[in-house]
């Protein structure tokens, strides 16, 4: 399983041929190395951490790095969302560390927006590789000191690109 630690940018992890347990084992390794395990994680001098959640923060991080929420139906017909495992998010996992490092050569918008979320005022900061369609969102912390990474996806969806559009037209002036 090492053989995906050896993948860098912008080559794509090798995930499909490996069952469940393989495939999250090799994950780890790389959130491991790249996240949980690197005391320089941070973006512009500002400390990124987990947020904090009722799970264990790193294992709440990594499964929204590798996860997506989907709806289900249950048994009774009432609907509930869930987290399924997301190929396109899985397969770029090591893409954050080059992004936050800033060590991408391509077109890479970097811009701050302040944004609605379940009926309260926030403020993320986006990371946009505009070639490659790769997305990691952050939140500064209060103290404007560090941010919470809230999740890193490849725009897959329709509507993804244009969303991004949307919010680089409400970016603000600085960068939070």
């Amino acid at each position: 399983m090492p053989f995906n630690l050896v993948k860098i940018y912008p080559e794509l992890l090798e995930l499909g041929h490996l069952h469940d347990h393989g495939r999250t084992r090799s994950l780890m390794l790389i959130f491991k190395r790249d996240i949980e395990d690197n005391p320089k994680f941070n973006f512009r001098s500002k400390l990124i951490r987990p947020t904090k959640s009722e799970e264990i923060p790193m294992q709440a991080l990594f499964k929204h790095l590798t996860t997506e929420e989907v709806e289900a139906v249950g048994e009774n017909g009432k609907k509930y969302k869930r987290r399924e495992f997301e190929m396109y998010r899985s397969r770029r996992l090591h893409w954050i560390r080059p992004h936050i490092d800033e060590k991408i050569k391509e077109t890479i918008e970097v811009f701050s927006t302040e944004e609605r979320d379940k009926s309260k005022t926030v403020f993320r900061t986006y990371v946009y590789n505009v070639r490659m369609k790769y997305v990691i969102v952050m939140e500064p912390q209060r103290s404007n000191t560090d941010y919470y990474l809230l999740s890193a996806y490849y725009l897959n969806r329709s509507y993804g690109e244009k969303e991004m559009k949307k919010k680089m037209k409400k970016k603000l002036q600085d960068i939070l």
